[in-house]
């Protein structure tokens, strides 16, 4: 075991996930005892997760491959009572603060067309211009960051994007819902640091910064470079009497002529990108239309000011002439001090993808078949409901090391998949709430020779659009 925690550390890592674990099974309203043996078989089979009955073939389930699907069909979870115990966990401080990162994931489902909820999700190709909208459920996630380099991350929420949603308000109501739990647990207080949110260049930062204007966040967003933003406005020139103006010069941000002189700037030194150099633009925004999410806004239209950033490195992996990064942060002035930290903060932002290839390749989390969204949401949280049992173990775990593995030096930064490895050598220490299944006699089935009469219902993949007369219609099935 980890040589480095104590004898006191060791008992209250395990008292906590012994904790967790029945706090986790209190959660579990119908199902209980199938669901939670489902986790633990996700933990303790050999090799990665690749077929959702194979599960039940694990030692720690006790219970057959119908019990299991019968399990994802009618089982129930207190949603909001688990994610208040994630709430209630320990959370890493990024600079003596929260940093959460909020991204979507798809669970692609091309070929199930009796899959409700679908939506096209933009999957990335290979290579320039090979991106594809592939039919799936797109999940958005929000956790909270580590400050150093690490593969876990502390899921706190999960939610799917459904037909009939707009993306920036389900993101905007994620967010805050995370914040108020946060908030309830005391994991953040009056007078802390406003929690730094870190998204990715698919979100509108402006609308965002709208929406949770009433919440102690900051937003640090990536923004793509053919975006303008506009200066504070000056006073009207002339004597001349008439409106006031609302923005001022415009600064493109893929046109260098327009960029002013800088008002802050910094220079980091870093292993992996060189020298990164950081110039602020404080006091920016842009200029609304009454289109996209501001199309139903009643009167005139905000300014909502932030600072913009420009990040500058020597080298990228696989490209020694990067382009710049541009971010903007939701607060309108931002001092050189803390333009470090923002930097930091958005490159760690990419530890959330590591967290996504350990449930899709590890976790098989995307690998079941499950024909309706209520049961794919159940799924995503007892996927959520193991990563974080294998978090909490990381000063428990063996490195269980393959012999052309290398040794990890520091045993605090075993990797998700080393410490499921050993996560069996842990279990007989740790609360086992489910209860033995009860002897049975199999159900007579449909009675041989007849057939089964009763047609799957089909949906349509897509947003449900808006017509002018207000009614909702359903997007074009796929040819």
């Amino acid at each position: 075991m980890n040589s480095v925690v104590g004898g006191g550390g060791r008992v209250e890592a395990v008292g906590v996930l012994s904790r967790f674990r029945t706090e986790l099974y209190a959660c579990l309203d119908a199902r209980a005892d199938g669901l939670f043996e489902l986790v633990e078989a996700m933990l303790c089979v050999d090799g990665p997760v690749v077929s959702l009955p194979e599960l039940s073939l694990a030692s720690v389930h006790r219970r057959g491959h119908g019990s299991l699907y019968d399990a994802l069909a009618s089982g129930r979870l207190d949603v909001a009572g688990f994610t208040a115990v994630l709430a209630h966990l320990e959370l890493p401080r990024f600079g003596g603060r929260i940093t959460l990162a909020v991204d979507v994931s798809p669970w692609l489902r091309p070929d199930a067309e009796c899959c409700d909820g679908r939506l096209f999700c933009h999957v990335h190709g290979r290579g320039r211009g090979n991106a594809q909208m592939i039919p799936g459920w797109p999940y958005s996630f929000v956790v909270a960051l580590e400050p150093g380099a690490s593969s876990f991350t502390a899921l706190l929420d999960a939610v799917r994007i459904g037909p009939d949603d707009d993306g920036t308000e389900v993101t905007a109501a994620q967010i805050r819902a995370v914040v108020d739990r946060l908030q309830a647990a005391g994991q953040h207080g009056d007078g802390d640091r406003p929690i730094l949110v870190v998204l990715d260049s698919g979100y509108d930062g402006t609308r965002l910064a709208f929406l949770l204007a009433d919440l102690p966040v900051q937003l640090l967003v990536r923004v793509r470079s053919d975006r303008v933003f506009c200066a504070p406005a000056g006073a009207r020139k002339g004597d001349r009497p008439g409106r006031q103006p609302r923005h001022g010069p415009r600064m493109k941000l893929n046109d260098p002529q327009t960029w002013p002189e800088a008002d802050a700037s910094a220079q980091i030194d870093t292993a992996r990108y060189g020298t990164a150099r950081i110039d602020a633009y404080p006091r920016r925004h842009q200029r609304l239309a009454g289109d996209g999410a501001w199309a139903g806004h009643v009167g005139e239209y905000p300014v909502i000011a932030g600072t913009v950033l420009r990040v500058r490195v020597d080298r990228l992996p696989g490209d020694r002439a990067p382009k710049p990064l541009w971010l903007w942060s939701s607060v309108p002035d931002t001092s050189a001090d803390s333009l470090a930290g923002l930097f930091f903060a958005f490159c760690r932002r990419f530890d959330i993808e590591h967290t996504f290839r350990m449930w899709k390749q590890t976790l098989g989390w995307t690998r079941p078949r499950i024909r309706t969204a209520a049961a794919a949401d159940l799924w995503t949280f007892l996927v959520i409901a193991a990563y974080t049992q294998l978090r909490l173990a990381r000063v428990l775990a063996a490195d269980l090391r393959r012999a052309w593995e290398r040794p990890v030096a520091d045993p605090d930064r075993l990797t998700p998949a080393r410490i499921r490895r050993s996560f069996r050598r842990l279990r007989p220490m740790l609360p086992r709430p489910a209860r033995p299944p009860k002897a049975s006699r199999p159900g007579p089935g449909r009675p041989k020779g007849s057939k089964n009469t009763v047609r799957a219902p089909r949906h349509d993949v897509g947003k449900r659009a808006k017509t002018s007369g207000g009614t909702a219609t359903a997007a074009p099935p796929l040819p």
